[in-house]
C-alpha cells in the first residue's frame, strides 16, 4: 500500500516528523506497518513556519515507511500513532502538481474533500511519480531525529566496562528518536514506581521521565539497534539513579521493582 501522509503547521495531533505519526483510528485500516507513504505538507498560513518547511506553496516533503503502530495510551478516543522507518527528506519541495495536472488526479475519488483527508491512499505508480521528481542521490537523509539529547540529568554514572560501552548505553538512551518512541510506547510514568512527573509537578513536568536501556552493558555492541518497545522503559530520575548507582553491578528492571516492593 501507498500513501499520502499529511503533516500541518500547527496541528492537536503530536507528529514528529520521521519519527512518529498520530492519527485516529478511523486511518487504521489504512496506515499498516511496510506502507510507504510520502509526506504532504498544505499552503503555508502563517510565515512564522517558512523556516522548517520546503515551500510555501502545497507540496511534498518526504518519503518513509510505516513501521509498527501503536495504541495511544492517552486517548480515550482510540487515537493511534505508528513508528517511521526509513525517512528521508527531499532536498527540494515536489509541487503538489505538475505543469498538467495534479500528482494524486489519478487517486482522486471524493473531489469535495480529498485534500482535506489527512490520509490518503495513492496508486504504487502516483507515488513512483512523486518521488521521482527527487533523484535518489539528491534524498537527504534526515539528521535531526538522531540528535542525542543535551540533558545533564540524563548522564549516567556506573559502568566500569569501559568508556565505549558507557558510549552505546547513552546514546541509546538519550538519542531523541529512541526516547520519543519509547515514552510513546510505554507511557511517561516510571515502570519500576509509578511515578508521573506531571501528576506531581502539573505542566512543567507533563510528558518528562527518563529512558532506560534493558540490555546489560557487557551485551551491548556499537552496531546494536534498540527496539523502544523491548529495549527501552521509562524510570523516574531517583529508580534510575539507583539501578546504576553501583558501577560494578547494575540492577535490573525486575532487581528494582522487588526491592520498592520488598520495602512497602
Amino acid at each position: 500500500m501507498h500513501l499520502v501522509l499529511v503533516e500541518n503547521d500547527i496541528s492537536a495531533w503530536l507528529d514528529e516528523t520521521g519519527v512518529k505519526y498520530h492519527f485516529p483510528k478511523k486511518f487504521a485500516s489504512l496506515i499498516k506497518p511496510g506502507a510507504s507513504f510520502v509526506y504532504y505538507n498544505g499552503r503555508m498560513k502563517d510565515s512564522a513556519h517558512s523556516s522548517v518547511r520546503l515551500s510555501k506553496d502545497p507540496h511534498y516533503f518526504g518519503m518513509g515507511v510505516i513501521g509498527k503502530v501503536y495504541p495511544d495510551l492517552k486517548s480515550e478516543k482510540g487515537d493511534l500513532f505508528a513508528t517511521i522507518e526509513d525517512y528521508r527528506l527531499f532536498s527540494k519541495a515536489v509541487n503538489f502538481r505538475d505543469k498538467k495536472d495534479y500528482f494524486e488526479a489519478p487517486d482522486i475519488t471524493k473531489p469535495t474533500n480529498h485534500w482535506r483527508d489527512a490520509v490518503r491512499k495513492i496508486s504504487k505508480q502516483t507515488f513512483e511519480r512523486i518521488t521521482s521528481q527527487v533523484s535518489s542521490t539528491s534524498l537527504k537523509i534526515t539528521a535531526n531525529i538522531n540528535t542525542i539529547l543535551n540533558d545533564t540529568e540524563q548522564s549516567l554514572e556506573s559502568f566500569e566496562e569501559g568508556a565505549a560501552k558507557k558510549r552505546y548505553v547513552t546514546y541509546y538512551e538519550r538519542d531523541k528518536r529512541n526516547r520519543t518512541l519509547a515514552i510513546a510506547i510505554h507511557g511517561d510514568s516510571c515502570v519500576a514506581c509509578g511515578f508521573n512527573f506531571g501528576q506531581v509537578y502539573g505542566e512543567v513536568g507533563e510528558g518528562y521521565i527518563q529512558v532506560h536501556h534493558v540490555m546489560p552493558v557487557s551485551e551491548l555492541t556499537e552496531a546494536s539497534k534498540p527496539d523502544p518497545e523491548t529495549d527501552l522503559v521509562p524510570l523516574c530520575a531517583n529508580c534510575h539513579a539507583v539501578v546504576h548507582r553501583k558501577r560494578d553491578a547494575t540492577l535490573s528492571v525486575e532487581e528494582l521493582i522487588k526491592l520498592i516492593r520488598k520495602k512497602l
